[in-house]
């Protein structure tokens, strides 16, 4: 048996700007539009922050944008969590229905 090596991940190095600081950032060539979106939703949280809670030091904005992304994230993360259940009632639901329908169209002799 033989296995193919992989081939590298082909990465661009891509400039994106946060809060008027450039960066230089390596990703993945498939990962490069994820990335600018990330950069675009980080810089305006950073700017939002720093605007309403006139806050001057950069670090301190991006500590505070990193605690509210990630308390968004979480939030989302146990929606999700939450929604499991209730999405396997509605599904069990919807296939005895579909079973139902299957077995009258049986009886009809469809």
């Amino acid at each position: 048996m033989s296995v193919k090596p992989t081939p590298p991940t082909e990465n661009k190095v891509i400039s994106i700007r946060v809060l008027d600081k450039e960066y230089q950032v390596a990703c993945p060539v498939k990962e490069e539009s994820a990335l600018l979106e990330s950069a675009r939703l980080l810089d305006e949280k950073m700017r939002e922050i720093r605007n309403a809670r006139k806050m001057v030091g950069a670090d301190r904005v991006a500590v505070m944008a990193a605690l509210n992304l990630a308390h968004d994230l979480l939030q989302l993360k146990s929606n999700s969590d939450n929604d499991g259940p209730v999405l396997d009632i509605k599904l069990r639901s919807l296939q005895n229905k579909v079973d139902a329908a299957i077995a009258r169209g049986r009886q009809l002799g469809l």
